[in-house]
């Protein structure tokens, strides 16, 4: 399908610096660091999207998104306060459920999974699910289960690689810590603690070029272990006054440093001996933003794969936010947000896990009652589809040769489906085609992506959800720019694009499934 054409840049460099100017913090400039209430503007910032032919711009929430998901467990609770603000129920895996049909819910797991869903109100049993899934995990570095550590008078953080993350931009960020804490209660019962430290607070420098001289011939090779070790402060004398009076005096029994204990435990508002457990990942502090001449871009980490769980998240709530928008619907409208997909998926928490599968079978049979056969769940599964939403890789105008010549996806093009014949990616002829019809139906446009037979090929939970549950399945994702960066870039057009389509796909799909039969 031809691509959507690009708008011309309509107002001068200057006016759009005078039109933005109020949206800018203080002593800030371009690029534009959008906050919550500036966001609701950003069809009008950016000359790139046309408001009468693209409708609302979902960008600036976007960026909010991804200025409160510092982790997986922010990402998580971000999109359950979304969900419960847009009037869906809360359930517990612990409890029995008593489903409805025009009645929407969702559940979490270990507050970094996330599963969904949106009954329609024609729904009954052996009707099939649409489904979204993503992951939430990116990339980083976590902290060790003992991170202080010392070296040459510095206080250091010891931590792991989690991961397959360009390491060495890491070095010279401005990074803090962010995660869950289990923090002991005044009544002697634990409770479960989000924290995130937003000012600067640790950083990995490089090594002066006088140095390593052949460092920029040879290449910046740091050994993971030993030379990507955060630095959190110059170590105090123990005996001095400062010290006594912080009680930040460090022990050997100390698994973390008293001073970074003492920080969380102000974050937290309690005291650093009620914190009985730390899970914190390592965070770039700098705000996700806009950025280009044209404010065309999105420049940020964590994309991979927060772009995708929150286009789903919002075109899930979307396409049953009002009380009619359910009425014609006869199938269950899904979004399923896993962790540790960057591992291999295989938790508790991850796509490996039946959760998805078991959650289809607790609501067919919540719903059906005593209508539910043996094979209602069965009959469920085979008409039901999952897209798996995970990021693409966009050609790169210094790196071109990196992709097949034929299959070079653009940013600001649409989504990419992806294609593999050794079944790394779900994606079939049928599931392909599919997709793209829903595509054609509301004028959007689509690409292909397939990787160069003498290059290795990533994976997604595709395959893993479509072996593991049965579902046909379609892997699509946004085209981005430095994957697995501390820092990433993807199109502003691409997010509204993607919106639109997974909209489209909870609104049209069961028309377009109707009129293609495969198995007679």
């Amino acid at each position: 399908m031809a691509a959507t054409a690009r708008l011309p840049l309509t107002h001068s460099l200057p006016t759009i610096l005078n039109h933005t100017r109020h949206f800018l913090p203080r002593r800030l400039s371009f690029p534009t660091y959008l906050h919550r209430s500036p966001c609701r503007s950003f069809a009008a910032v950016s000359p790139t999207l046309s408001s009468s032919s693209q409708g609302d711009s979902i960008v600036g929430d976007l960026l909010d998104y991804l200025n409160e998901s510092w982790t997986q467990f922010h990402a998580t609770a971000e999109a359950k306060r979304q969900l419960l603000a847009a009037g869906f129920h809360l359930l517990s895996e612990n409890d029995d459920w008593n489903l409805k049909p025009g009645g929407r819910y969702f559940f979490t797991r270990n507050m970094s999974c996330l599963v969904a869903f949106a009954v329609g109100d024609k729904y009954v049993p052996g009707n099939g699910f649409h489904a979204i899934a993503a992951h939430t995990d990116s990339p980083c570095l976590k902290l060790k289960p003992k991170s202080a550590s010392s070296k040459s008078g510095y206080l250091m953080v010891n931590v792991q690689t989690y991961g397959g993350g360009l390491w060495h931009t890491w070095f010279d960020r401005d990074l803090s810590v962010a995660g869950r804490a289990i923090v002991r209660a005044s009544d002697g019962n634990f409770v479960h603690r989000l924290v995130k430290v937003k000012r600067p607070l640790l950083r990995v420098p490089t090594l002066a070029i006088h140095l390593d001289r052949t460092v920029n011939s040879e290449g910046f090779k740091p050994n993971l272990e030993t030379q990507l070790v955060p630095l959190l402060a110059t170590k105090q004398d123990e005996t001095s006054a400062e010290a006594k009076d912080k009680n930040v005096s460090p022990s050997s029994k100390d698994a973390h440093h008293p001073l970074l204990m003492q920080i969380l435990s102000d974050d937290l508002e309690c005291k650093p001996e009620d914190i009985v457990s730390l899970e914190l990942n390592i965070c770039d502090t700098q705000p996700s933003c806009l950025g280009g001449a044209n404010n065309e871009f999105i420049f940020s980490g964590r994309l991979d794969n927060l772009a995708s769980s929150f286009c789903a998240l919002r075109a899930l709530i979307d396409s049953c936010a009002s009380s009619e928008s359910l009425s014609t619907e006869h199938g269950i409208r899904m979004i399923a947000l896993f962790d540790n997909e960057e591992v291999g998926s295989d938790s508790c928490q991850g796509a490996g896990a039946p959760t998805m599968f078991q959650a289809m079978r607790r609501i067919v049979s919540s719903l059906g009652n005593a209508q539910v056969t043996e094979c209602t769940f069965d009959r469920a599964i085979r008409k039901s589809f999952l897209v798996s939403a995970d990021m693409a890789h966009g050609v790169h105008p210094n790196f071109a040769d990196k992709h097949e010549e034929n299959h070079r996806p653009q940013l600001h093009k649409g989504l990419v489906i992806k294609h593999n014949a050794n079944q790394r990616y779900a994606t079939s002829g049928i599931t392909s085609f599919l997709f793209k019809e829903v595509a054609k139906l509301h004028d959007l446009p689509i690409q292909d992506f397939v990787v160069r037979n003498d290059m290795g090929c990533g994976s997604t939970i595709g395959p893993i959800l479509a072996s593991g549950v049965g579902m046909r399945t379609v892997d699509c994702g946004i085209a981005q720019l430095s994957m697995h960066s501390v820092r990433e870039i993807c199109g502003t057009d691409d997010i509204d694009i993607a919106y639109r389509h997974f909209k489209a796909f909870y609104r049209s799909f069961s028309s377009v499934d109707m009129k293609l039969t495969v198995d007679d």
